[in-house]
């Protein structure tokens, strides 16, 4: 702006021009005050006075222009150079002015529809969302709009925030300009982003269930301990296996249930993972509990996470156990059937010398019942027989052990075993002893030897007996109806069902476990020498096998014995049982000599033991049969075979060297088949029986036999009775 000359003022009205004056000033000359008085003065210092002002609002104008156009500039610049789709829209929607970067996100070809107009771009589900947004931006001065969907041609489009700023310019003349600043910033990328976060949150999630299901149904405990030693997690196996509810158990220190364990997160110093092997925890309750542990530790944030895995040991200890148990028993079972073994080749031998030493001792007997002999030598006969009967009663015992296969069973009551077993005691029981029978009337039958049976519980009463010694006592036998616990059963290897306990009670001294482990070894005793043969338990053993049963043995040091006898009981008693085989047993009536016939009776007697032999040949000479021994099965089949029609009899040992009774017996039937044949042994089980009688033999003999019985069978083969 240019200033007015008033130079004429001080040169009476004639203007001059001024020395070197600038471009749009005027130099005043200065006149000396005095010049001009009165009213003119004054008006000349106040024209120089506005001069000056309009000076000072002329630069201040001339800045406020070049601050507003280097605004407008740097505007410009950052409304075309901002990452951001920017926009000006008037009040009808049109789109005064837009950056590149809202032609290239609106517009990317030639294509598509042109950026003219904002809302043709909102989506339909939007548009009424948008509309608010613009008039609340017009009442309020801004507005937000999130996640607005743009269509960009047919495929494509946007998904971002639409941010709307309102503003009102004044004119110089008419209403103001009203335009709304809209921006928009695609959320594309961070919905992408954020869709893969909640994909990612969501398979974690899923992770952490399977996690937690896979902790929850855990055969071992899981426990999770923070870095100052409390639980975190704790696992049901835990709860169950610890005896403590989770909730009780979570802040508690790993002390509480493993003692041992303090030190063990030192390891994860070391390594990530421990096998601490077997470690002794205990429950909620403080009870033992002996568990496998392993841990593995987790560095995460300088913390580290332990967790414990703990495995139950008592079912695996209780299995050892019972594995030793069996074990053990099968080596005694082994050693038993050896020693058996042992014990029937032993009687096989020994039956034959019993035989001949009571035959004899009959024979002297014979003849020292003459007028003329001396009742001395009749007397040491007779002590002979009870010594020779007491040892055929041990070799009986050693064949009863040494039996493997199941005897000959009936229906029996076990009462009336019983009160025959005491009678057989009341006689020999010392003073100081009382004998008690408890047996209930309604107790289910036994399947049973009633002889084998007896002789078990006499072993037993006997032994009770005796470990009662001199001083006073008592002794029970108890009977009563039972059906073992599983435990039990399987202990003594007992097929479920009803069983009859028999129970002998005394109250001696008892055993220590040491004894109770050897009581059923074969010849084991804790008597003195000559007053024990270590066969009585082992018998008893035996019995129980063979009947299908078991034997249980209670005794502690200074609290008696209590041995039990396990019989399965037959639900319905049989009232009567018919003998399906017949045999030539001892007890069959007494017989009388045949009359000798005008030919004597011809008897083939065959036996390895030639003393044997030669005791049969003189028994059965006295009673007028013609004998002929042999001690070779292949010497008397060649006799029999040159003189078939010789003999009337033929008897043969079962067992002998290199050849059987059965052989014999096939041989001896191919040369002659009416011939009447018997085998005679000292240990004639279910299967020999069959064989023999399935090959024709007439009778079976028990060794050792009494002479009169011997006879009676050979009579009665002879005659042809059976």
């Amino acid at each position: 702006m240019n200033l007015p000359d008033l130079s004429f003022l001080g040169q009476n009205g004639t203007p001059q021009a001024p020395d070197a004056a600038r471009p749009g000033q005027v130099t005043v000359e200065r006149r000396s005050a005095d010049r001009f008085e009165g009213p003119i003065s004054e008006v000349i210092e106040q024209l120089q006075t506005a001069q000056r002002e309009l000076q000072v609002q002329n630069k201040e104008l001339l800045y406020s222009q070049q601050v507003a156009e280097s605004a407008s500039e740097r505007f410009e610049a950052l409304f075309a150079s901002v990452p951001l789709a920017l926009m000006v829209l008037d009040e009808h929607d049109m789109v005064v002015q837009a950056n590149a970067m809202a032609h290239r996100s609106f517009q990317p070809t030639e294509a598509d529809r042109p950026l003219t107009s904002l809302m043709p771009f909102v989506s339909d589900t939007d548009a009424d969302r948008v509309h608010r947004a613009f008039a609340i931006a017009r009442v309020q001065g801004r507005s937000d709009s999130s996640e607005v969907v743009f269509r960009i041609g047919r495929e494509r489009q946007i998904t971002g925030d639409l941010h709307i700023a309102y503003a009102e310019i004044p004119l110089a003349q008419g209403e103001p300009l009203r335009q709304f600043l809209c921006a928009v910033i695609d959320q594309g990328p961070l919905l992408a982003e954020r869709k893969t976060l909640q994909q990612r949150n969501e398979q974690l999630h899923a992770s952490e269930e399977r996690l937690e299901a896979v902790i929850n149904s855990a055969l071992d405990a899981i426990i999770c301990i923070d870095e100052h030693q409390r639980i975190t997690v704790f696992n049901p196996t835990a709860a169950a296996l610890f005896q403590c509810p989770t909730r009780d158990a979570l802040g508690s220190p790993l002390a509480r249930f493993f003692p041992e364990l303090d030190r063990a997160p030192a390891y994860a110093q070391l390594t990530t993972q421990a096998a601490l092997g077997e470690v002794q925890a205990r429950t909620a309750a403080g009870q033992p509990l002996a568990v496998e542990v392993n841990m593995a530790f987790e560095h995460h944030e300088g913390r580290v996470t332990t967790t414990v895995f703990a495995r139950d040991l008592t079912a695996h200890k209780r299995a050892e156990a019972r594995r030793s148990e069996l074990e053990g028993q099968l080596r005694e079972s082994q050693k038993m059937q050896a020693v058996g073994t042992m014990a029937g080749g032993i009687a096989h031998d020994f039956n034959n010398i019993l035989h001949a030493i009571l035959g004899n001792v009959e024979l002297a007997k014979a003849d020292a019942e003459a007028p003329a002999a001396d009742a001395r030598v009749l007397e040491s006969l007779h002590e002979i027989e009870k010594a020779a009967r007491r040892a055929r009663d041990l070799v009986r015992q050693i064949l009863a052990f040494s039996r493997n296969e199941a005897p000959e069973r009936r229906a029996v009551q076990l009462p009336e075993l019983m009160h025959e077993t005491e009678r057989l005691l009341h006689v020999t029981l010392p003073p100081g002893v009382t004998l008690l029978v408890e047996a209930p009337e309604r107790l289910p039958a036994i399947l049973a030897d009633a002889t084998q049976v007896e002789q078990a519980l006499l072993n037993l009463c006997t032994n009770a007996v005796q470990a009662l010694g001199t001083q006073a006592g008592q002794v029970r036998m108890r009977a009563r109806r039972v059906q073992p616990q599983q435990r039990l059963a399987e202990r003594l290897t007992l097929t479920p069902g009803l069983y009859v306990a028999l129970d002998v009670i005394d109250d001696g001294p008892g055993m220590d476990a040491a004894t109770r482990a050897r009581i059923f070894e074969p010849f084991y005793t804790t008597k003195p020498v000559g007053q024990g043969t270590g066969l009585g338990l082992p018998v008893v053993h035996g019995v129980m096998r063979t009947h299908g049963g078991a034997v249980d043995v209670q005794s502690a040091p200074g609290q008696g014995s209590c041995f039990t006898l396990y019989f399965p009981a037959v639900e319905q008693e049989v009232q009567r049982q018919a003998d399906t085989r017949q045999q030539a047993l001892p007890g069959m009536p007494a017989a009388q000599a045949p009359a000798t016939p005008a030919r004597k009776r011809h008897v083939m007697y065959v036996d390895d033991d030639q003393a044997l032999v030669f005791l049969v040949q003189r028994l059965l000479a006295r009673r007028g049969y013609e004998v002929s021994g042999f001690t070779d099965p292949q010497a008397a089949t060649a006799a029999l075979a040159q003189d078939p029609d010789g003999y009337d009899l033929l008897v043969t040992d079962y067992n002998m060297p290199g050849h059987s009774g059965v052989q014999l017996l096939r041989a001896a039937r191919q040369i002659r088949g009416d011939l009447p044949v018997a085998l005679a042994s000292g240990y004639i089980t279910a299967d020999i029986e069959q064989a023999a009688l399935q090959e024709g033999a007439r009778a079976l003999i028990h060794k050792p036999n009494d002479v009169q019985e011997l006879c009676e069978t050979v009579d009665r083969l002879i005659d042809g009775r059976q």
